[in-house]
């Protein structure tokens, strides 16, 4: 009898052990019946659809009329010693500072952008001899430049600064743009418009396409354009006149880019 109920022991620690393994090699599709059964629900990956999505980018200009300007002007000076050319640009600076200063321009609006002193060359020919010629490079002096940013916030007045920089001894100017003082909310207006036209063309393409716009999925802001600079290169003499120089400011835009990618369903 003792030696029964040991093999019957024996044999239920073997059925143990034997479980885990049979449950191994159970079929997947019996195995994930087996854990359902238990409570526990088996997702299914291959059942999930990829959502069907559209890609707008769309952008939004708002014009307006400037209220400030931004001039870049200077003094030019040559000379045939560098410490002449820095004398000379010095004393004109001086009177263009004092002559913008009594044009209403104040000292926060105007900020040197460029300063610079380089020699100056000129190439010759040289004759050695039985024809033979060579080019040589020769010192012919320096030149100085002193130039500056002003921002103009009197734009009825923008020519007649312009006029009483170059009296004074300005002679370069390199740029004039306009702008907003505070563009702040043309900005916000731009952005709102290219939101709108990205979402109006979304609903058109869904439409077409027998669908309806959802959701939006991602977006972004793309980079914003702001007025550029109007090139102006002249000479400060060339550009005196009897009466004030003539500046139109016109309007300047401001653009917004975004990006959006919608869900379309059915």
């Amino acid at each position: 009898m003792l030696k029964q109920k040991s093999l019957i022991a024996a044999m239920g620690a073997c059925l143990l052990a034997l479980a885990p393994a049979a449950c191994a090699q159970m079929p997947t599709t019996a195995r994930s019946a087996s854990l359902t059964e238990m409570g526990h629900k088996v997702m299914n990956h291959n059942s999930i659809q990829p959502e069907t999505t559209l890609d707008i980018s769309a952008e939004g200009e708002v014009m307006r009329a400037p209220d400030i300007a931004f001039i870049t002007a200077g003094v030019q000076a040559d000379a045939e010693t560098a410490q002449a050319a820095m004398q000379q640009q010095a004393t004109a600076m001086t009177g263009v500072f004092e002559a913008l200063g009594e044009a209403g321009i104040e000292k926060k609006d105007m900020q040197t952008s460029n300063f610079s002193l380089q020699p100056r060359y000129t190439y010759v020919e040289v004759d050695e001899g039985k024809g033979r010629t060579r080019g040589e490079q020769r010192l012919d002096g320096y030149t100085a430049s002193n130039q500056l940013t002003i921002k103009v916030r009197d734009l009825d007045r923008l020519g007649a600064t312009m006029d009483s920089l170059v009296s004074a001894g300005g002679n370069t100017f390199s740029g004039i743009s306009f702008a907003l003082d505070n563009d702040d909310e043309v900005r916000a207006e731009a952005r709102r418009l290219a939101v709108e036209k990205a979402m109006a063309r979304a609903e058109l393409y869904a439409s077409a396409a027998g669908m309806k716009v959802g959701r939006i999925v991602t977006i972004s802001e793309g980079g914003d354009y702001s007025p550029q600079p109007m090139a102006m290169m002249a000479r400060g003499k060339e550009m005196m006149m009897d009466a004030s120089t003539p500046i139109s400011g016109g309007e300047v835009g401001y653009t917004a880019r975004v990006n959006i990618q919608f869900e379309l369903v059915k």
